[in-house]
């Protein structure tokens, strides 16, 4: 009998890739028959038989591939095969026999076996489309070290072996992709196309908590490496990271949020986040006391508002107030600076956003963070989109005088030229000025004039020149031995130099003082104003004509 031989090549376990073809074709009709020939569960057995009848197409395009019997996976998934057929042939015969436990049990158990017919032809098909039959690997079940699995074409076995079979055979190559990563990252990327970003992305929505685990594991290393995050996002990978991040384990969590960090740098898919409803798993991260996420989650909100037409959708989920609170209270600096600059992205150009910064108590909180040992670019970057939009005594209420002194003393450049901007913009009253000059600032921003950076030295003219007004600040600044050669080295004329005209407003003011003007006059400030005169800048004719003037007194006086 057939039946007999079946049972008996099944239990040969070193038959051939060609000796489980011909199983399974001859299983084909044997399954054909009997179904046919039941009379119960009409409808189920017609999708049943439907089914059966493609298989042997499928068969045939498997065997006449050209390196069909060399490749491990077509004597695997013959043999997966053959199960299947062999399960219709004895649900067949229990249908026929009325044997079977029941009609509920039957629906079910014909459902999954309609489910069995469905992937074996899926994953025919997918078999013959890889290309990974075109090259020869080895068993599955042999070791990592005898196999050598980190050569190429084992690595694209195993990503063929992603998107074929059940489940648990998808788990038991997803286990050993994980473990070739940790040793080959390099080989695993270079042989990764967009099929098997595919079938990783459709892994992320398995049932199994730990698969689901480990291939956001397998993700987070393909973002963090750069490659495929194209394909990624147009594969569907950003609803299943937004629904980890929800309820995965602490370490899919993990991983989903690193993975959002990386990829919200593009604005394409910031926009993309916001559309599936990522804010809210993001901000509630945000309100967690896991430091880790809680980074991660505020510089992925950080990113998505660098995009202008999204803010709104950030204040609408109430972002202003968790991110004053990170500021208040973050557990890592990194978290505390993600903040400050996500802040200062949604007050740069709406000023209802600023009026809910400042009611939330956010110039405030930034004082406060700006009053730490290391006063960061982004926090000042907040505050100078705030200040104008708060009265003076409020801020000087608040200590932002003090606070704009310790910037200019311990803050990075970036910082000090937030902080002489903020000058500029609050410069606005003699009052103001005054105290601006008393505690302290002008030193401070004559020091800035030589700073390497054209930025710096053009905001602390500026600043300069603004409080210059004042003549108890005129006192000060001429009493400073740096600033008249720091203001004569800005007359320099290249193109570069955007500070001169600020420059040579500041040296306007003090070329009253017969000391500062034989400073210039011996800085070379003659020479530079020469080449100004040419170059029409404002000022720069009558402050030479000064110059030259004082330069023939104390030739006449010397004589």
């Amino acid at each position: 009998m057939v039946e007999e031989s079946v049972v008996a090549v099944e239990i040969v376990d070193a038959c051939s890739t060609e000796e489980w073809l011909l199983h399974s074709q001859q299983l084909v009709p044997i399954a054909l028959t009997k179904s046919k020939q039941v009379q119960g569960f009409q409808g189920r057995w017609k999708m049943i038989i439907t089914k059966l009848e493609q298989v042997p197409s499928k068969l045939s395009d498997l065997s006449s591939h050209p390196c069909f019997s060399k490749n491990a996976l077509c004597k695997e998934q013959l043999q997966a095969v053959s199960r299947t057929l062999r399960e219709a042939i004895e649900l067949a015969e229990l249908c026929l026999k009325e044997k079977y436990e029941g009609k509920l049990r039957m629906q079910s158990d014909l459902d999954a076996l309609i489910c069995k017919l469905d992937l074996n032809l899926k994953d025919c098909s997918l078999l013959t489309k890889t290309g990974v039959l075109g090259e020869a690997t080895l068993p599955f079940n042999v070791s990592l070290a005898e196999s050598d699995i980190a050569t190429h074409s084992n690595i694209k076995e195993l990503l063929a072996r992603l998107q074929i079979g059940h489940l648990e055979a998808k788990n038991k190559a997803l286990e050993k992709l994980h473990d070739v990563m940790k040793e080959d990252e390099k080989n695993v990327l270079a042989v990764f196309g967009r099929s098997n970003v595919s079938a990783l992305v459709q892994l992320l929505t398995a049932t199994s908590p730990r698969i689901r685990e480990k291939t956001v594991c397998i993700i987070s290393s393909l973002i963090e490496s750069g490659s495929c995050e194209n394909w990624l996002v147009s594969e569907g990978v950003l609803p299943p990271l937004i629904r980890l991040i929800e309820s995965g384990s602490s370490v899919g969590k993990e991983k989903a949020i690193v993975s959002l960090q990386k990829l919200s740098m593009s604005e394409d898919t910031t926009r993309a986040i916001i559309g599936h409803g990522g804010v809210r798993p993001l901000i509630e991260l945000c309100e967690s006391g896991d430091s880790v996420l809680q980074a991660a989650a505020a510089c992925t909100l950080k990113n998505i508002s660098a995009v202008p037409e999204v803010r709104q959708v950030l204040a609408e989920e109430g972002i202003v107030k968790v991110m004053i609170n990170l500021l208040n209270y973050g557990i890592l600096l990194g978290t505390k600076e993600y903040a400050a600059e996500c802040l200062q992205n949604l007050t740069a150009s709406n000023e209802n956003m600023r009026k809910s910064v400042i009611s939330e108590g956010g110039v405030r909180s930034l004082l406060a963070y700006l009053d730490g040992p290391l006063p960061q670019e982004s926090a000042v970057g907040s505050l100078r989109n705030l200040v104008g939009s708060v009265s003076e005594e409020t801020l000087v209420s608040l200590g932002l005088l003090p606070c704009l002194v310790h910037i200019l003393k311990f803050g990075s450049l970036g910082a000090q030229q937030g902080a002489a901007s903020v000058i500029c913009k609050i410069c606005s009253s003699m009052e103001m000025k005054k105290m601006l000059g008393e505690v302290g600032c002008i030193p401070l921003l004559i020091n800035m004039l030589g700073a390497k950076v054209n930025n710096a030295r053009l905001l602390a003219a500026q600043a300069i020149v603004s409080l210059m007004v004042l003549p108890q600040n005129r006192r000060e600044i001429k009493k400073d031995d740096k600033s008249v050669p720091n203001m004569v080295q800005l007359l320099d004329p290249s193109p570069q130099n955007t500070a001169k005209k600020y420059a040579v407003s500041c040296l306007g003011s003090l070329s009253s003082c017969k000391k500062c003007k034989k400073l210039m006059i011996s800085y070379g400030a003659i020479g530079y104003l020469k080449k100004l005169v040419e170059m029409e800048i404002p000022g720069a004719k009558k402050l030479l004509e000064r110059l030259e003037r004082g330069k023939l007194r104390s030739l006449f006086s010397r004589k």
